[in-house]
């Protein structure tokens, strides 16, 4: 079992920066990946970003080049950087952990966008 909590959502105001943690806890070793998604109202989950193995990282389209995903293995804990922020980046925003046998989520952070 893997546990995760996420922290550092807010209120922004569009182009500036907040930087998401993901704490994780249980059976570290087995975490093969890590990424954060995010969802709005009335919409399915999108993956944002992921970082797996020794630090190969992917993004989606939308936010390459304004977002960095890291991740701190002495902390158990992975980053979400996002920088130039937009009012369509406005979601609730979950990390997630996935092992050989399953796919852990945390319950998510909410990332408010304003004009």
């Amino acid at each position: 079992q893997v546990q995760l909590v996420e922290s550092g959502g807010g209120l922004v105001q569009a182009g500036g920066s907040l930087r998401l943690s993901c704490a994780a806890s249980g059976s570290i070793a087995r975490i093969n990946a890590m990424g954060w998604s995010r969802q709005v109202p009335g919409k399915q989950r999108e993956p944002v970003a992921a970082i797996i193995g020794d630090g190969l990282t992917t993004y989606v389209d939308s936010v390459k080049g304004r977002f960095a995903i890291s991740r701190d293995n002495a902390k158990n804990t992975a980053y979400l950087q996002m920088n130039s922020l937009k009012p369509e980046d406005t979601a609730v925003y979950y990390c997630n952990a996935v092992t050989h046998l399953n796919t852990y989520w945390g319950q998510g952070t909410q990332v408010t966008v304003s004009l």
